[in-house]
């Protein structure tokens, strides 16, 4: 699959305006790309990058494989100049540096394109420092910004842009990425999509050694749940204690056990009505754990009710 037929398939809005803007000579000097992590935007702004450089367009778009198309993709074309955090922040010597830049003559041609990363990290000076260049922009230039907080960047920063929204991910589409770009199982994909809707933070989260052990640690506690097994209740001060330790982490074991509840409610829907109460009752005390946890209920003593309410019953 080519990038574009995947950008397509991904975000079909964008593209289709983008594409029309490119075909139809409308192409803005400023773009803010908005949207979730791992929605495409980076993918889409090298994309669209391509457009300006491609040596051999074709039905107007780049062709993906000559010189610039596979430097830029490659990250190493000296006339688009990408801009990232420099730390927690995009500082303002970044963006007077970045003016420099835009100040000399192309290096192999007269264009030049600015992508900026996580443009809501830029600080109070940096913004400003932008907002004068987004003033007066030299010709032949273009930038796109691309954000998750669209509400952190600047309004007046915002109004000299054309802003391009990036729909979430539906939770097929995300699944369906997961199996066949980052080779996840099925299982595992449909756990991932429902701790988060970002392709980016999913793939993150599935290498992380520590999503591994309290997956594991969550599914055997569901199974004495699920059997009744006082054990549970040993289960919890023994080991879900000790891995699930800060808030976060807590709220992800309640999130996970909802998750194996549900898929074990909708099997339970085409076989056995009558067990279906039980995974209602199951998932009733999960809802309340979140709302205990919130009001900073401990976490042990959360899990124990969990399991008091539902193995003593």
């Amino acid at each position: 699959m080519t990038v574009a037929e995947n950008l397509q398939q991904l975000q079909p809005v964008v593209f289709r305006q983008l594409q029309n803007s490119f075909k139809h000579g409308r192409l803005a000097h400023a773009y803010l790309f908005e949207g979730d992590q791992g929605t495409g935007k980076a993918d889409m702004a090298i994309w669209f990058t391509q457009h300006l450089f491609c040596q051999a367009l074709t039905d107007e778009m780049p062709c993906e494989v000559c010189n610039n198309c596979v430097r830029i993709s490659n990250h190493e074309h000296p006339d688009v100049i990408e801009v990232a955090p420099d730390g927690q922040t995009i500082k303002v010597e970044q963006i007077r540096q970045l003016q420099v830049e835009l100040g000399k003559s192309g290096y192999e041609s007269a264009k030049k394109v600015v992508l900026i990363q996580e443009a809501e990290k830029m600080n109070t000076n940096s913004a400003n420092s932008l907002l004068k260049f987004l003033e007066e922009p030299p010709t032949n230039f273009m930038i796109i910004l691309q954000t998750q907080a669209v509400g952190k960047i600047l309004p007046t920063i915002r109004s000299r842009c054309q802003i391009i929204h990036f729909q979430a991910l539906s939770m097929e589409k995300l699944i369906q990425r997961l199996e066949n770009e980052a080779q996840i199982p099925l299982k595992s994909a449909k756990l991932l999509v429902n701790l988060t809707n970002s392709y980016t933070k999913a793939v993150e989260i599935s290498k992380d050694e520590w999503f591994n052990e309290s997956r594991d640690t969550v599914i055997q506690w569901y199974s004495y749940l699920e059997k009744r097994d006082p054990q549970a209740f040993i289960y919890v001060q023994k080991k879900l204690v000790k891995i699930f330790k800060d808030k976060m982490q807590q709220r992800t074991a309640f999130e996970m056990l909802a998750f194996y509840v549900k898929e074990k409610r909708n099997q339970m829907l085409q076989q056995n009505h009558q067990a279906v109460a039980f995974y209602n009752h199951l998932l009733e005390e999960i809802l309340l754990a979140n709302q205990k946890l919130e009001a900073n209920v401990s976490f042990q003593n959360i899990a124990e009710q969990i399991t008091l309410h539902v193995v003593f019953a």
